[in-house]
């Protein structure tokens, strides 16, 4: 293809400012065997320089939804139930959607339904579904950051299109990453749940719940610059995670400013909060605050649920910076030298009927 063409198509001005890069980039894409086409209607989305690593994330060729649901024995609506739960967003009957690698995977939740049931199988793709969207997004994230730094040092369209192409080659180390993974953590998750249960026909799990959050967060939120802001939660982020982990608990989740955390006993959950405390002693900007309870979890989909769950998150909100509530369980199932609680009075908490006595727990 010549530089006429290019032109012709509106891709390439040569009196532009940056010509000769945006000319190196089209040239490239061209040896790469992309037609002017699919650059046109990538330059239209303001994507050109992402073209040639957008490709190879999924080659085709691709199936459509009508042909997978006949592939798979299925109606479209039950196809679609599962591509909902999966977190993908709705297609046409008939356009082209998902490669032969892809399909298998469809195939393998056909598998699931005949060992868990249906209704079983779809709640495990809605927590599958969820959990692989941020991670991919975190992925995008991190490249996109990576990708704003390079242009930033005066990088040419190539280059940035270099770039992504060699993070889109890459992606299959995460992938690897995760199938490896994956298997520790189910041993990992199948032992705490039959160790946490009483017998196997118990639908609870007996274990503490924590939640340690950022007091002031939302002041700090409009006074810090997104940039600092994204710093201050992402250190306490990763210092729950840390702290968490290597204290025998297991993070849940991160709702905004605070975390949720699950032990299978009282010190280890106090050990926990206490720590997260601890680590931001001297820091201004971070003062956190914690309550746990301990009892009986109701466990679904990775997640827990129930009044025990409700009891710490209140407890959380009513502590004061730095200060760890908790419930009178908690604080009677502590059997450690190194802790101690004091009674912090009868208090009337949303969501509850009656009053319920509380004590602070710290260091010995």
């Amino acid at each position: 293809m010549s530089h006429a063409d290019f032109e012709a198509a509106h891709l390439y001005d040569p009196a532009a400012p940056k010509a000769v890069g945006r000319l190196e980039l089209l040239e490239w894409l061209t040896a790469r065997g992309i037609s002017i086409e699919e650059m046109q209607r990538a330059d239209a989305r303001g994507q050109l320089s992402f073209l040639a690593s957008g490709g190879i994330l999924r080659p085709g060729p691709y199936l459509t939804k009508r042909e997978l649901a006949a592939r798979l024995g299925i109606t479209l609506e039950q196809l679609e139930d599962f591509r909902i739960a999966f977190a993908l967003p709705p297609v046409e009957p008939d356009a082209p959607w998902c490669n032969e690698v892809e399909a298998q995977t469809f195939e393998a939740v056909a598998t699931g339904v005949t060992l868990f049931g249906q209704h079983a199988m779809l709640g495990l793709s809605r927590v599958l579904g969820s959990s692989v969207s941020r991670i991919a997004e975190a992925m995008a994230t991190t490249n996109h950051e990576r990708l704003r730094t390079i242009l930033g040092k005066g990088a040419s369209e190539l280059e940035i299109a270099k770039a992504a192409l060699a993070a889109t080659e890459g992606a299959g180390a995460p992938v690897r990453i995760i199938a490896g993974l994956l298997t520790i953590h189910l041993q990992l998750a199948a032992i705490r749940v039959r160790e946490r249960r009483s017998n196997f026909a118990d639908e609870t799990v007996n274990g503490c719940a924590g939640f340690v959050d950022l007091v002031g967060s939302t002041t700090l939120s409009r006074r810090l610059a997104p940039r600092e802001l994204a710093a201050v939660v992402d250190r306490f982020e990763e210092v729950a995670h840390d702290v968490a982990t290597d204290r025998g608990g297991r993070v849940v989740k991160f709702i905004g400013d605070e975390v949720m955390f699950v032990t299978g006993d009282a010190d280890s959950a106090c050990d926990i909060a206490l720590a997260l405390i601890e680590a931001f002693a001297g820091d201004p900007a971070v003062t956190p605050r914690g309550g746990l309870a301990e009892g009986a979890l109701l466990d679904r989909g990775g997640d827990y649920y129930g009044p025990i769950v409700n009891l710490a998150a209140r407890l959380a909100e009513l502590a004061v910076p730095r200060e760890v509530l908790v419930s009178m369980d908690v604080a009677g199932n502590i059997i450690g030298p190194g802790l101690c609680c004091e009674a912090a009075g009868r208090r009337l908490l949303r969501g509850f009927d009656e009053p319920i006595s509380l004590m602070s727990v710290s260091r010995a």
